[in-house]
């Protein structure tokens, strides 16, 4: 089912082009494109990282979906419903954590804060204590709940955001940055809450952040943002498998004396005593090469390492770049 579904997405803003002396009494305005006819849809349960350097449009996007701002054209539906027009309605089905911005009261503990959302979203007391219990242990924030929000830190401080933002069992939910500036042990409790609820499969998650690895460990569905328009919109392991053009295979013989055949002679390689390393290899070189090392040399140990979704973004930002220019 769909959850999501945006078509011909375009907004424009209009500002002042900056004034000088000569132009001093006159004003033009200039438009700025921040989303181009952008169309996708989501379906219901799924987990999509949206990708884009800064100025792509993802914020706006967000604002958007979540009903803070309204289309310049294009129709947008989330849960079925337009997001300015029925924001009330939908802010009860959907949530969203935006970075360091706390949505949580400042000056008592996040308890408190848990028991004003329960008001608010009328959830009832079972329902209630049996997600705080699940939450709570989920992101190891027991010990710190009783405590004002404002004496935690930035980790203690966004794992009871999330708990805040899951706890009125959300059909969708908009995560901006949610692990930015923290340390690695929130972060990490962080990345394994969202895939615990992952496994749930009861909720939507849209991820925004700068920190591909995040969406690599999360999300089976990327978005890439350039310039207000989607310019890669698929499966990670498909996006991956089909820009992964090349590897690095690592070697690591019995003995020193190494026989590197002329195949490898091509590439950028390194030999340290019992290693052979070979650089920048094309996808299909690597079943030649190994061949060919296995022919030559008594292997112990091989690894073929690949490029992350970060480097495979580099190069899709880099393509992009070239067409355009």
């Amino acid at each position: 089912m769909k959850v999501i579904e945006v078509k011909n997405l375009t907004k424009i803003y209009r500002t002042y082009e900056d004034i000088n002396l000569r132009k001093l009494f006159q004003k033009n305005l200039k438009e700025i494109k921040a989303l181009d006819n952008v169309s996708f849809s989501i379906n219901s349960n799924e987990f999509v990282g949206l990708i884009g350097v800064n100025g792509a449009g993802k914020s706006t996007l967000i604002k958007i979906l979540t009903g803070i701002l309204e289309p310049t054209y294009g129709e947008v539906r989330v849960l079925g419903n337009v997001p300015t027009k029925y924001r009330k309605v939908n802010n009860y089905r959907i949530s969203a954590v935006f970075g360091q911005r706390c949505q949580l009261r400042w000056d008592i503990s996040a308890i408190e804060s848990f028991k004003l959302l329960k008001e608010i979203y009328r959830i009832n007391d079972k329902d209630f204590i049996s997600r705080l219990e699940f939450f709570s242990e989920l992101l190891d924030i027991s010990e710190i709940m009783n405590r004002p929000v404002r004496t935690l830190s930035l980790g203690e401080k966004m794992r009871v955001e999330l708990c805040a933002a899951f706890l009125h069992n959300p059909e969708i939910v908009f995560l901006d940055e949610p692990t930015i500036g923290l340390d690695i042990f929130s972060k990490e409790a962080i990345l394994n809450f969202l895939k615990e609820l992952k496994k749930e499969n009861k909720v939507t998650l849209i991820l925004t952040t700068h920190d591909i690895s995040d969406i690599e460990e999360v999300c089976e569905r990327i978005l890439i943002l350039d310039k207000g328009k989607i310019i890669i919109d698929g499966q990670k392991n498909e996006i991956i498998n089909s820009f992964n053009i090349q590897s690095q295979i690592l070697f690591i013989m019995k003995k020193e004396d190494i026989v590197v055949p002329e195949i490898v002679k091509r590439f950028s390689y390194q030999i340290s005593k019992n290693r052979l390393l070979i650089n920048e290899v094309p996808k299909n070189y690597v079943s030649q090469i190994i061949t060919e090392i296995l022919r030559e040399n008594f292997v112990v140990e091989m690894e073929i390492k690949y490029q992350d979704l970060e480097e495979i973004v580099k190069q899709i930002y880099i393509k992009e770049k070239g067409n355009i220019s």
